[in-house]
């Protein structure tokens, strides 16, 4: 564990507001670059969500996909085992991969443009690599 400092918004005994900055102890998954792009891809795919009109499945499943990207880093990631931490990586990854499958999908539809279609496959691609890397490494020698 390491730790954090936030700014957050405080008032003072008068009433007035002011930033302050307040540490917070950070579990070891949140430092990985790994996880904090897919905190953002799961953002991205959260504000495509939201700025469309998409059915409530596609709302549902792309929603659910790209959420389990940053949940099975981090759950994989209190795993003991290298065999554990593997499966939940190689499950991120796949969810990865169920994100652009649906993205990929509405593009085809005409629900987004080549141009967004074009931004989430670099950045899953991105996120792709790095869990790639991750799994080959617990690989047995």
């Amino acid at each position: 564990m390491s730790l954090c400092l936030y700014k957050i918004r405080a008032r003072n005994r008068a009433g007035a507001s002011f930033l302050a900055l307040k540490s917070i102890t950070m579990f070891d998954f949140q430092n990985l670059e790994v996880y904090k792009k897919a905190k953002t891809f799961h953002k991205e795919c959260k504000d495509l969500i939201l700025k469309s009109k998409f059915d409530k499945y596609v709302i549902d499943q792309l929603g659910r996909a790209s959420f389990s990207v940053p949940l099975n880093i981090a759950e994989g990631s209190g795993k003991y085992s290298k065999a554990d931490r593997k499966n939940y990586f190689t499950t991120a990854r796949a969810s990865v991969f169920e994100c652009i499958a649906v993205i990929d999908i509405l593009c085809d539809e005409g629900k987004i443009s080549v141009t967004e279609l074009e931004v989430f496959f670099k950045n899953a691609d991105e996120l792709s690599r790095m869990l790639f890397a991750m799994i080959k490494n617990l690989d047995p020698a």
